[in-house]
């Protein structure tokens, strides 16, 4: 059993604060929709958001973005100097010791959380608040322990979860959800995720040290053809989730090659490893693409006088 001072932050222990991030780029290109539902729905007394959609489709990044935005005051003044957190539920499982007084790590954070102003917590994976069925939640009702902050609205929450799990959790307990707002997420058209994954390029390469050293023209004709090889139905199903994350894995990947190559800057030759060894895609699709990606970069590879049968 853990023993804290009394003195000690829930929310500085088991939190991570996305108003303090440093974000190179915005986390949340193409979202402007989402997020101003979300900043609506955070003004409005008593109510708190709930992003639901398919894993992958970047719910997080909303959050991210929202927090990027009151970073830099790009929100109204209602919520300037706010702070969002983020919390892991299955980190206040437990009990601890505070001051010779045993209490759970969730009764403390709510009573953290009644006491301070201008704060945001998001909880991913919102349903497992409300699943009494998971071994998890060791029998906490984390929803009954938050309700009273929610109503009074001494407690603001974003919350996220997929599309099946708050249908077959979140909706049974209908206490819980008339606490928030439903923003639906849809997953982002092929144009979007081309902006995305641009948009995107700055911090992959930050967090690399390296670059893909080509015109914009060039890197969005890579873009582009990362995003039409994993269309719909070109994907195994359930595996590497949807636009845009299985496009930035494809795109990432690329980088890890060209670093464990040594090499100064990521080629067309990285790109191509990683469209070989992709593992989100079908094989017999990957063959078909891996020939149309020959050809369409034919002028790129003949520069570069490279040798394609080499696939990592």
């Amino acid at each position: 059993m853990e023993v804290l001072h009394m003195d000690v932050s829930m929310l500085e222990r088991y939190g991570e604060n996305l108003t303090n991030k440093e974000y190179i780029t915005d986390p949340a290109i193409a979202r402007d929709n989402e997020i101003k539902q979300v900043i609506l729905t955070l003004l409005t007394p008593e109510k708190s958001a709930l992003l639901v959609g398919k894993p992958g489709i970047g719910k997080t990044a909303i959050v991210e973005g929202i927090a990027y935005r009151i970073k830099n005051g790009m929100v109204p003044n209602a919520l300037k100097g706010w702070e969002i957190i983020k919390i892991n539920v299955t980190s206040l499982l437990g009990e601890v010791v505070s001051d010779g007084q045993t209490e759970s790590r969730i009764d403390l954070l709510v009573k953290e959380l009644n006491q301070k102003e201008k704060t945001i917590l998001f909880i991913d994976e919102t349903h497992v608040l409300v699943n009494k069925n998971t071994t998890d939640n060791s029998g906490i009702d984390f929803a009954n322990m938050l309700k009273a902050g929610l109503d009074r609205g001494t407690i603001k929450m974003i919350g996220a979860t997929t599309t099946e799990e708050y249908e077959a959790y979140i909706l049974r307990d209908r206490a819980f959800l008339r606490r928030f707002q439903k923003i639906d997420v849809l997953e982002a058209d092929q144009p979007t995720v081309v902006k995305i994954l641009m948009g995107t390029l700055p911090k992959i390469e930050k967090q690399m040290g390296i670059k893909l050293d080509y015109t914009d023209f060039v890197k969005e004709r890579i873009m582009k053809f990362i995003v039409e090889m994993t269309d719909e139905y070109k994907r195994v199903y359930e595996v590497a989730s949807r636009y845009p994350d299985i496009c930035l894995t494809i795109l990432s990947n690329a980088f890890t090659y060209a670093v464990y190559d040594n090499e100064e800057k990521v080629s067309i030759k990285h790109v191509y490893k990683a469209i070989c060894n992709a593992r989100n895609i079908y094989e017999d699709v990957k063959v078909k693409e891996i020939e149309r990606f020959k050809e369409v970069f034919k002028d790129l590879i003949l520069e570069e006088h490279l040798d394609l049968e080499e696939r990592g």
